[in-house]
C-alpha cells in the first residue's frame, strides 16, 4: 500500500504550514524559510525549489482582487481620492503578506507530491531519504546525485 498523500492533500498540508508527507511537523522555521527536515517524520525538505512561483501566484491573485475592487469602487461609489490611495495599497500589502507563506507551502507540497527536485529519491527510499548505506542520496536537477555518483552507476 502506498502511504504517500495525493497532490491535493500534500498541497493542503503545505498551505497549512505542515509537512506534506505526514501533516504533523511544521514546514517553516521562519516566515519564508523552509525547515531542512520535518521535525515529526524526518522528511528532508531542503530539496524544494519554490523560487519565484509563490510570489508570482500571490501577485496574480491579489492584483486581480484589488484591481476588481478599485474598478468597482470607481464605477459604483463616490469615495474620496485620499481614501482610495491609502486603502487599496494597504489592502494589497496585507493580502500579499498573508498569502505568501501559505502559497509557498502549497508549492513545496506540490513539488513533494510530484517527486520534483530531489523529492523523488526520498519518496523511493521512504520518508527518511537514506540509501542502504545510511547516506542521504539526493538527485540534482540534471539527474545526478549530490554525493558525486551518477544514478544507476551501480557503484556504492
Amino acid at each position: 500500500m502506498d502511504a504517500r498523500p495525493s497532490w491535493m492533500l500534500a498541497m493542503w498540508r503545505g498551505f497549512r504550514n505542515r509537512c506534506p508527507h505526514c501533516g504533523e511537523g511544521r514546514l517553516f522555521g521562519r516566515f519564508l524559510k523552509v525547515r531542512p527536515a520535518c521535525e515529526a517524520c524526518g522528511l528532508e525538505l531542503h530539496h524544494h525549489r519554490a523560487d519565484d512561483l509563490p510570489p508570482y501566484l500571490v501577485i496574480f491573485v491579489v492584483g486581480h482582487l484589488v484591481g476588481l475592487g478599485v474598478l468597482e469602487t470607481e464605477m459604483r461609489l463616490d469615495v474620496p481620492f485620499w481614501f482610495q490611495m491609502t486603502f487599496w495599497p494597504a489592502l494589497a500589502l496585507i493580502a500579499s503578506l498573508l498569502l505568501l507563506q501559505p502559497t509557498k507551502g502549497a508549492v513545496v507540497g506540490l513539488q513533494y507530491a510530484l517527486g520534483m527536485h530531489g523529492f523523488s529519491a526520498i519518496r523511493r527510499a521512504g520518508a527518511q531519504g537514506a540509501d542502504s548505506s545510511g547516506r542521504h542520496v539526493t538527485e540534482t536537477r540534471d539527474g545526478g546525485r549530490t554525493d558525486g555518483r551518477e544514478l544507476g552507476s551501480g557503484h556504492p
